[in-house]
């Protein structure tokens, strides 16, 4: 090998030596940047220079022409890749889940410093002095006050309720939107890798990493898929969609509920629309949702990953109240967002403790059960009335004879006053009938007929129903308790309605839900009612926990791959810095010997 050839081998020396420490610098400035993946130098030698070819021998004579930076190796596994995204977004689903039930068990357990529990308590007390003395002032007074308290801090804890289903609807559109962003951003980031990687030779390794992080982030919003083509760019997959495809994306939108503001995420590309005449698109997401919630929450068939997916399960579609429990079906629909159901579990409760009190005072102001005949579609249909007559000025009733109600509605009347007439008579000019169908008064009467409630659409008309959105106590009464008396005709104390309202409160005829058999009174049902909460925050939290150790595990041995040793780098450091100090001397060393030479020759 002449000594000028020899000097570019010991140049390649000193250049991959250069790069080499390069890269080796690179990976000790990144050992704390989120996302970024060591990278690894990998060095051949150069073509070989043949000087001759000995067909005989066992190797032509050939001359080495040095050494080569032949490319920096980013080093990943992606089996664990793919493990720790579903694993992550697993661990996100069950850590949003337990986050929220511990601000459900907030709401229940404390409300400025007083838990709802000592409400439902004070009001099982003042009944309870009522019975002991029912036609005083004072124990009235403190029955009607209790009450109103009751229903008050009934409102505050619905109301949180709502205010965090608010709180985790804001949420959830700045997660579509960070979606959305990701989104671009893998696009731009395809483009960029495949232009500098299509020579074949440099590899876009800060890109990749940049790329990598994004799709942890997403696979913590929701169930991914990805894979890379030949290309180098990345496919992804949000909950089986495409999502994004080479230098396109296709954008998540967000439907605004006109009722209570809930967004829903959907795929433009499968949602129909039509233009109304202000230019705006109306879209029908039926069938493009991007979550489909109704699907059973289960690891084995993996639809508990993402937390964005917690967070539309735990906020739910709507307000819940006491008719989302009317039967095992109907509660179906909000058994599954964690919200939902304390919403209307807990109005159940409300609801009962009101209709049932109301009932009771309702019988000392002698309303009965009647029927009557109504036409349906040209069909005459029976249906039970609750009624009594208006003339009279009985007991626990106000100075127009209308029954007394502690609960009453905010939107509508409890009782109307209707005079019998012909168009809501029967056969013989009657409406009112008993359940053997006889009549039991003349067309004419004037009677107070209770408004029923319309729980079979309760959307229809939401004034009807005894619910917390909808409770007040009498105004009139909360002026005048006295009103109540609990003094019959004869003056004696109608101790027969009070222990009515205590049996009211000890009797076990009360379920949580459809699905839950035993039964409980009102004094055991809110304490049920945070029994369920607490157990299920245990469980959630119990599951969030396992699901963190198993993705440290994964992300240790991860890390094992992709993270950067100070170590190992610094003994890299050590055996390029020889090398290329290897290559300087070398270098030297071919340069005294052509000095040499020269000045040997007289040159």
């Amino acid at each position: 090998m002449p000594l000028m050839g020899s000097l570019y081998i010991g140049k390649s020396g000193l250049q991959t030596g250069q790069n080499a420490l390069n890269t080796t610098a690179h990976n000790l400035s990144n050992m704390e940047t989120t996302g970024y993946v060591r990278q690894q130098v990998q060095q051949s030698s150069k073509s070989y220079l043949t000087l001759s070819i000995n067909v005989r021998g066992i190797s032509n004579q050939e001359a080495g022409l040095g050494v080569t930076y032949s490319r920096v190796k980013h080093i990943r596994d992606y089996f664990l890749d793919k493990a720790y995204r579903r694993e992550s977004g697993r661990s996100m689903f069950y850590q949003v889940s337990s986050e929220v039930m511990e601000e459900v068990e907030g709401q229940l357990g404390e409300m400025n410093g007083e838990a709802f529990q000592g409400t439902l308590t004070d009001y099982w007390t003042s009944i309870q002095e009522l019975v002991k003395d029912p036609a005083s002032a004072v124990t009235q007074g403190l029955f009607v006050q209790r009450a109103v308290e009751f229903v008050q801090r009934a409102e505050a804890v619905y109301d949180g309720l709502s205010a965090y289903q608010n709180n985790l609807n804001a949420q959830i559109k700045q997660q579509v939107d960070l979606m959305n962003q990701y989104g671009k951003q893998l696009t731009v980031l395809n483009e960029k890798i495949m232009a500098i990687e299509a020579g074949g030779v440099e590899r876009a390794n800060d890109l990749r990493d940049a790329r990598d992080q994004i799709l942890d982030e997403l696979a913590q919003m929701a169930d991914i898929d990805f894979n890379e083509d030949v290309n180098g760019n990345v496919w992804v997959k949000v909950e089986g969609m495409d999502f994004v495809k080479s230098d396109k994306y296709y954008e998540i939108g967000l439907h605004t509920d006109v009722k209570t503001g809930f967004y829903t995420p959907f795929w433009y590309q499968n949602a129909t629309y039509r233009t109304l005449p202000n230019g705006v698109k109306e879209y029908n997401i039926d069938g493009a949702e991007v979550f489909k919630l109704n699907k059973q929450i289960s690891t084995d068939l993996n639809t508990d990953i993402g937390g964005l997916k917690a967070m539309l399960l735990a906020r739910g579609d709507h307000r819940a109240d006491y008719t989302d429990m009317a039967d095992a079906e109907t509660y179906e629909g909000v058994s599954q967002s964690i919200i939902m159901n304390m919403q209307a579990e807990f109005d159940q409760l409300i609801h009962n403790v009101a209709v049932k009190v109301n009932e009771i005072l309702a019988a000392a102001a002698g309303v009965q059960t009647g029927y009557q005949q109504i036409q349906v579609n040209g069909q005459t249909v029976t249906q039970k009335v609750q009624y009594c007559l208006a003339e009279s000025d009985g007991y626990m009733r106000r100075d127009d004879g209308s029954p007394i109600q502690m609960f009453g509605k905010k939107g509508s009347d409890g009782y109307r006053k209707v005079t019998l007439t012909d168009d809501m008579r029967d056969a013989d000019g009657n409406v009112l009938l008993d359940e053997n169908g006889n009549p039991l008064v003349p067309k004419g009467t004037e009677v107070w007929i209770y408004n029923e409630e319309n729980t079979a659409n309760p959307e229809a008309e939401p004034e009807s129903l005894y619910s917390i959105k909808n409770l007040q106590v009498d105004d009139e009464l909360v002026q005048k308790p006295s009103m109540l008396g609990f003094r019959l005709a004869d003056g004696s104390e109608d101790k027969a309605t009070v222990e009515a309202l205590r049996d009211a409160f000890t009797e076990e005829a009360y379920t949580l839900n459809p699905n839950v058999k035993k039964p409980t009174s009102f004094v055991d049902y809110y304490d049920d009612l945070v029994a369920q909460v607490a157990n299920s925050g245990y469980a959630f939290r119990s599951v969030y926990t396992n699901q963190e150790n198993t993705v440290d595990s994964i992300y240790a041995a991860r890390e094992q791959v992709v993270g950067v040793s100070s170590d190992e780098e610094m003994s890299n450091m050590i055996r390029f810095q020889n090398a290329y100090n290897a290559s300087s001397r070398y270098i030297n060393v071919i340069d005294q010997m052509l000095e040499h030479v020269l000045n040997t020759l007289g040159v």
